[in-house]
C-alpha cells in the first residue's frame, strides 16, 4: 500500500514555544480513510500504514473514523456477522496484530457484548485495551444498536481528551460531559457516506455543528471521516481541527484520504486567536 498524503498544521504558538512551553502541546492525528466495507484485513493493512506515518511524524494519537474497521453496517445481520466482543479471543488476536509501539489509536469499530450491538470507537495503545465509547445518540438507521451511556476520559502525554461518535455531536451534553472532566479535546469519528444529494448538502454543514459545540465548551475538536463513492452514494468529510472559538483552522481536502496532523494544547484558552501555519508534509 502507497503511503498517505501527511499534512502537519502547525499553531504559530507552537512553532515559537521554546523552553517550558515547547512541552505544553501533544501531537494529534486525524485519518481520512477510504471505506473497507466487510473487509477487516483491508482495513487492518491500512491502519497500520497510518499509524507508521503518524508515529513518523511524532504524533501521540491517531483517530480513525467510524465503523472504520469492518464498515458503517447498520443491517442487524451483517452487522452481527462482523461485531467484536472486546473480551473474546478473536479481539486479543486483533491487538496483537497492532503496532507494540507508535501512536494511541482510537478505532471505530462494531461491538457485540451479549445479545447487543453497539457503534463503539476502541481507545488501544501497546495493543492494550484502555477503554471504549458507546455511540450515546443513534440515527433511525442504527435501529439494530443499543446506545451506550457513558462518556468516558481518556489520556495521553497529559491531554485530556473525549470522544463523541458523528451524530452525537448534534447534542452538547457529550461535550459538555467532557468538557466539565477537564478533557482539552473531543474527539469526532464520523462516517458521512451518504446519498450524493445529502453529501453536498451536507458538505459545509458539519462543521457548522461542530462549531457550535466548540464555543459552548472550549473543546478543542478534530474530527476523522472516510471518504470515497459507492452505489450512489458519497463521502467528502471532512476531516478538520476546530478551535475552541468554532473556528476550522485546518482541513484536508474534501474527497482525498490523508492524514491531517495538528498540536493541540495540553491548556486551553491561551491560543483562541492564534493563526496557524501549515508547516508541510515531512
Amino acid at each position: 500500500m502507497r503511503n498517505l498524503d501527511v499534512t502537519i498544521v502547525v499553531p504559530r504558538h507552537r512553532s515559537q514555544a521554546t523552553g517550558q512551553n515547547a512541552g505544553a502541546f501533544v501531537r494529534v492525528a486525524v485519518a481520512q480513510t477510504p471505506e473497507f466495507l466487510e473487509d477487516l484485513e483491508s482495513a487492518l493493512a491500512y491502519l497500520l500504514v497510518a499509524s507508521e506515518q503518524a508515529d513518523a511524524a511524532g504524533t501521540a494519537l491517531l483517530c480513525l473514523p467510524e465503523g472504520f474497521l469492518q464498515g458503517y453496517l447498520t443491517d442487524g445481520e451483517a452487522a452481527r456477522r462482523h461485531a467484536l466482543d472486546l473480551s473474546s479471543p478473536r479481539f486479543s488476536n486483533f491487538l496483537q496484530r497492532l503496532p507494540a509501539g507508535g501512536p494511541m489509536l482510537v478505532i471505530g469499530l462494531i461491538e457485540t457484548e451479549g445479545d447487543h450491538l453497539f457503534n463503539t470507537a476502541a481507545v488501544v495503545h501497546r495493543r492494550t485495551l484502555l477503554g471504549r465509547y458507546r455511540k450515546r445518540h443513534l440515527l433511525r438507521s442504527e435501529a439494530c444498536f443499543q446506545p451506550g451511556n457513558e462518556s468516558p476520559i481518556f489520556e495521553i502525554d497529559g491531554l485530556r481528551f473525549g470522544i463523541n461518535i458523528c451524530f452525537d455531536c448534534n447534542f452538547a451534553e457529550g461535550a459538555m460531559a467532557a468538557s466539565r472532566s477537564g478533557a482539552t479535546l473531543l474527539l469526532c469519528p464520523a462516517n458521512n457516506m451518504l446519498p450524493k444529494r445529502a453529501a453536498v448538502e451536507w458538505r459545509d454543514r458539519h462543521n457548522a455543528v461542530r462549531g457550535e459545540r466548540c464555543r459552548e465548551t472550549g473543546l478543542w475538536l478534530m474530527s476523522a471521516d472516510v471518504t470515497g463513492h459507492r452505489e450512489g452514494y458519497a463521502a467528502l468529510g471532512p476531516t478538520a481541527v476546530l478551535a475552541p472559538t468554532g473556528e476550522v483552522v485546518a482541513q484536508l481536502p474534501l474527497g482525498e484520504p490523508g492524514i491531517l496532523i495538528f498540536d493541540i494544547p495540553v491548556e486551553t484558552g491561551a491560543v483562541e486567536n492564534e493563526r496557524f501555519l501549515i508547516a508541510g508534509r515531512p
